[in-house]
């Protein structure tokens, strides 16, 4: 007969969450990391600046481009044996910045990171970006030198994750925009103000075609890509988290954003869509001279160095749906990501308060609402 059920048996210990070490926690990524990741991982995050002030995760503050992090040797050695696993979201994204800060902020800050997986014995998941598929052109990247070091060192950390010692992954998102759902993204990146500046009509041109894909997936998106492979832990190989070929094309894009404007009053007039070979040979030079306004110089040439980088005309790569690797999208999907991520940029700062409401005009009435933006080239 089988032994009768002892009152006082005790459950077996739970098992201690694993310790996983997180940079760039207060980044756009690092916040849809923070809430994928830590309902099953005691989340660690590295901080130098700007802190993470999230109950959830323990704040380490440390210098990725310091011997050491910048830590004692007993913080170091705490460190290296408590974590278990190691996400590299920490990144230079501001491409205003000098190219070599850029380059060793992306690449000394992944090979000191490598350095402390090495002696955790942690496997390592590296954040790097689908745009180094886009190599620019020796013209493009005397005139965009910011954009030219973010991807050389993109490029340079994903060859020394590869060489490292210890199990690596490198993931490799798109453009990541606000949340699928509530639209919210924890900073206003350049693409975003691009976006909000189509809706105000304040955008007369634009450098690209009509059918240039602008690969875009929301942060939840990606973050759940990411909390698949580590929770599976798929501790080697190559990841597009990447629309791939469900991206919006241009135009759609552009068209979302004026039929956005148009329920929140007048319906902008569409920025012209110029070829990338026009924008060299003629668009910035152009605007380059003394005469061109200063503001309108500074805009432009923002958003002509995003899209150089952020447009294709073939399709990334997709790993989106493979196993242990998130949902894939659609094009609908994406749609309807990018309306919401409108909706929340609309009301935040710089958004569209105060601008004047009014109903959906049928399309005879479209034309007298229009707003004159004026045109660049003709």
């Amino acid at each position: 007969m089988p032994e009768p059920r002892s009152p006082h048996r005790t459950a077996p210990p739970r098992r201690k969450r694993p310790t996983l070490l997180l940079t760039g926690g207060s980044g756009v990524l690092g916040r849809a990391l923070i809430e994928e990741l830590s309902p099953r991982f005691r989340l660690v995050c590295l901080r130098h600046r700007t802190a993470v002030d999230d109950p959830r995760v323990e704040e380490v503050r440390a210098d990725l481009l310091e011997p050491g992090l910048g830590l004692s040797d007993a913080e170091s050695g705490r460190l290296a044996a408590e974590v278990d696993v190691v996400v590299h979201s920490a990144a230079a994204t501001n491409w205003k910045a000098a190219p070599e800060s850029i380059r060793r902020a992306n690449l000394d800050g992944t090979l000191t990171m490598l350095g402390l997986a090495a002696r955790a014995d942690a496997p390592f998941y590296h954040l790097s970006t689908a745009f180094v598929a886009n190599p620019l052109a020796p013209e493009e990247q005397e005139r965009f030198p910011g954009a030219a070091a973010y991807l050389a060192s993109k490029t340079e950390a994903e060859q020394a994750v590869r060489e490292a010692p210890v199990p690596g992954a490198i993931l490799r998102p798109s453009v990541v925009m606000g949340d699928s759902v509530t639209g919210r993204i924890a900073g206003t990146q350049g693409l975003t103000r691009a976006l909000g500046a189509i809706v105000k009509g304040q955008v007369p041109v634009l450098p690209g075609t009509p059918d240039a894909r602008i690969d875009m997936v929301p942060q939840d998106v990606v973050a759940r890509a990411v909390g698949d492979l580590v929770r599976g832990e798929v501790t080697d190989g190559e990841f597009w988290l990447t629309a791939g070929a469900e991206a919006l094309l241009q135009r759609e894009v552009v068209d979302s954003c004026l039929e956005f404007a148009e329920r929140h009053g007048p319906r902008p007039h569409p920025p012209r869509l110029i070829p990338l070979e026009s924008v060299h040979r003629l668009l910035l030079p152009l605007i380059e001279g003394p005469a061109f306004p200063e503001a309108l110089r500074r805009r432009f040439q923002t958003y002509a160095e995003l899209l150089l980088v952020f447009q294709r005309a073939l399709p990334f790569e997709s790993s989106l749906g493979a196993p242990h690797c998130g949902s894939a999208l659609t094009k609908a999907d994406l749609r309807e990501a990018l309306v919401r991520n409108l909706a929340a940029w609309s009301t935040g700062p710089g958004g569209l308060r105060g601008r004047r409401q009014r109903t959906r005009p049928t399309p005879g009435q479209a034309d007298q609402h229009t707003v004159d933006t004026g045109k660049l080239a003709s």
